[in-house]
């Protein structure tokens, strides 16, 4: 579905032979070989031509049963949502077929299409690109679904506040030792903990709408005529701060990244950082990348219309969680947390704790 900008040599497609049966029985041949990659991502995924000169991309689920089986549901509920609601310039890539029983799915490629993530690297993610991010969102925010369609409207796990009491004996013994330190730095953290709870507290009092709920940036297929939104097994009805604090973390991860770049400095030089100098640099990043939140803001408004009136303060928590949220998916092949990372806890924890405050920084008013 999505063209991903990293890809590896293809997962063994003689050691799925429900991918090749599926296309077959679509009526579009086999993955021709050496066309063949695998883009990455949490599920088994392959992308290149079928023998009938079709380009499509297939995605095999991977996970706990129970849990393929609702991401399954969830974005096959998606496609019917789409097409019987039809949110205005919503685009995602067509979905060709699928086979439940087998967590297959095949979708035409989007070919010529540049990945969100690779133009964020690139600095090539303009205002005009967030403006209309934003408005697709605001778009698909005001569209209910048709009446008699069914979609689930359970909150989204995260972020798990059991966990944060205690973390299972499963999650235990599978983590790395960066991981549980992770956890650890959240746990210890009453304050942090109860604004969290809070959060999830105010989250199920909110408004639902169909919402993405797993949004990031490289889920987006950027060509210049349209913009496609990919990856929709998280899809539900929810609180619409979700979707609009993704984005905004996303940026606000990114400022913390650059801190040890020179992108967006006119001079850099090799210097140690101090505590003051990472505060001075923090800043200097997320004033040079907050515009892009502010015009995502203004698109998704504009679409929008009337939002509640607390929409941007849990949006602003749900934006730092995104930190806390990367914090423990970049220690899941550590051995230890990097200063980065600890200081991309520190600005996610002040968005959580204070949104108030951080909502004005962000420009959600």
């Amino acid at each position: 579905m999505a063209v991903m900008q990293k890809e590896v040599v293809p997962v063994d497609l003689d050691a799925a032979p429900e991918v090749d049966g599926l296309l077959v029985g679509l009526g579009l041949g086999r993955f021709v070989r050496d066309s063949v990659t695998s883009p990455i991502g949490r599920n088994d995924a392959w992308a290149g031509l079928t023998e009938g000169g079709t380009d499509v991309f297939v995605k095999r689920l991977t996970g706990g049963d129970a849990d393929i089986r609702a991401r399954m549901r969830r974005m096959l509920a998606f496609e019917e949502y789409a097409a019987a609601a039809r949110p205005a310039g919503l685009r995602r890539p067509v979905l060709l077929g699928s086979d439940t029983e087998r967590r297959v799915a095949v979708f035409e490629r989007v070919v010529d299409a540049e990945n969100g993530a690779q133009l964020m690297v690139d600095e090539a993610f303009t205002g005009d690109h967030a403006h209309e991010v934003g408005r697709i969102v605001g778009r698909l925010h005001a569209t209910p679904p048709p009446n008699g369609l069914d979609l689930d409207d359970e909150p989204p796990p995260f972020p798990p506040v059991s966990f944060l009491r205690g973390l299972p004996m499963s999650v235990y013994v599978g983590s790395s030792a960066a991981e549980l330190e992770a956890w650890r730095l959240l746990q210890r953290d009453a304050v942090l903990v109860a604004a969290l709870e809070r959060l999830r507290e105010s989250e199920r009092a909110a408004p639902r709408v169909p919402s993405h709920c797993d949004f990031r940036v490289d889920q987006l297929l950027m060509r210049p005529e349209a913009i496609y939104v990919t990856d929709w097994e998280e899809f539900r009805l929810a609180d619409p701060a979700r979707d609009v604090g993704a984005f905004a973390g996303e940026w606000i991860y990114r400022s913390v990244l650059d801190l040890v770049t020179n992108r967006g400095d006119a001079v850099f030089t090799d210097v140690e950082f101090t505590h003051e100098l990472i505060i001075e640099r923090g800043a200097e990043k997320m004033r040079r990348l907050l515009p892009l939140v502010e015009a995502f803001w203004r698109g998704y408004i504009s679409a929008r219309g009337q939002v509640d009136d607390t929409l941007p303060v849990r949006a602003t928590a749900f934006a730092g969680w995104h930190l806390l949220d990367r914090l423990v998916a970049g220690a899941l092949s550590s051995s230890r947390l990097s200063g980065i990372q600890r200081a991309a806890a520190g600005v996610g924890r002040s968005a959580v704790v204070n949104p108030e405050k951080f909502a004005v920084t962000l420009g959600f008013v």
